[in-house]
């Protein structure tokens, strides 16, 4: 699998761009699909090896019956329409979440788009449909309950059990929220411990090729030094802290 950036994106703003252009919020979720397919085509040429995107999330089933009906006819067409192109491209799709409250063609879509693309190596296209970090947290430490106390590898382990996610999956490097919110809202809490975050008032039906390579380059502008002082070989210091904290050990946060 490519190691290039793993980019996170909460894509936010559709029915608002549709409402602020006199259009029903639904139209404003079919641009978005479109919106989906460009960026995910040019991941790859950005340096993007893991791309997830927070698709349909826990909370969204509050929403208005017709507008998730909406949503999750969206969701399965682009895993039916997508898929062989991404077969194709090189780019393996996985969808994390849960799966017990999808409906049977939802199901049956993602089962054969995972299938088509499992030998993908060029893109890691994660879509997050009934995601919520707090559920997939909680349902790992349930499983490990009984276990002894886990170091962060296991918890890791048994947190991408949880949502259904393909283990090995790099933790999140930028995490993007469009549509000019500044909140996580559930998304990706343990993976995005040391995220770079960069929020944008582009709505998503508007979020071009040139609005991603402007978020990686101010990414890339960015010192990451996980609670180290200099970056060398801060990797490294981040992973035996949170090994430290596992243990009980006191650690120094740094200044």
């Amino acid at each position: 699998m490519n190691r290039g950036l793993h980019v996170a994106i909460i894509m936010d703003g559709s029915g608002r761009w549709a409402v602020a252009r006199g259009r029903p919020r639904l139209e404003g979720h079919r641009a978005g699909a479109q919106a989906v397919r460009r960026i995910v085509e040019a991941a790859p040429a950005l340096g993007i090896g893991t791309l997830t995107l927070f698709a349909f999330s826990a909370a969204n089933w509050r929403r208005p019956q017709e507008e998730v009906a909406v949503l999750m006819a969206l969701l399965r067409d682009f895993l039916v329409g997508f898929r062989d192109l991404a077969a194709r491209r090189g780019f393996r799709i996985e969808v994390i979440g849960r799966r017990d409250r999808l409906s049977r063609d939802l199901l049956a879509a993602i089962e054969a788009a995972v299938a088509a693309t499992r030998a993908g190596r060029v893109l890691q296209l994660r879509l997050a449909i009934d995601y919520s970090g707090r559920d997939a947290i909680l349902r790992a430490a349930r499983n490990l309950a009984s276990a002894p106390a886990p170091d962060p590898d296991d918890f890791r382990s048994a947190l991408a059990a949880a949502h259904h996610a393909a283990p090995g999956a790099p933790d999140v490097d930028l995490l993007i929220r469009t549509g000019g919110e500044q909140r996580l809202s559930d998304f990706l809490l343990w993976e995005c411990a040391y995220a770079e975050l960069y929020f944008t008032k582009r709505m998503w039906p508007e979020f071009e090729i040139a609005d991603l390579e402007e978020a990686i380059d101010d990414f890339r502008s960015r010192e990451r030094r996980f609670g180290s002082l200099s970056g060398g070989d801060a990797r490294r210091q981040e992973l035996e802290s949170t090994r430290a904290l596992a243990r009980g050990a006191p650690v120094d946060p740094g200044s």
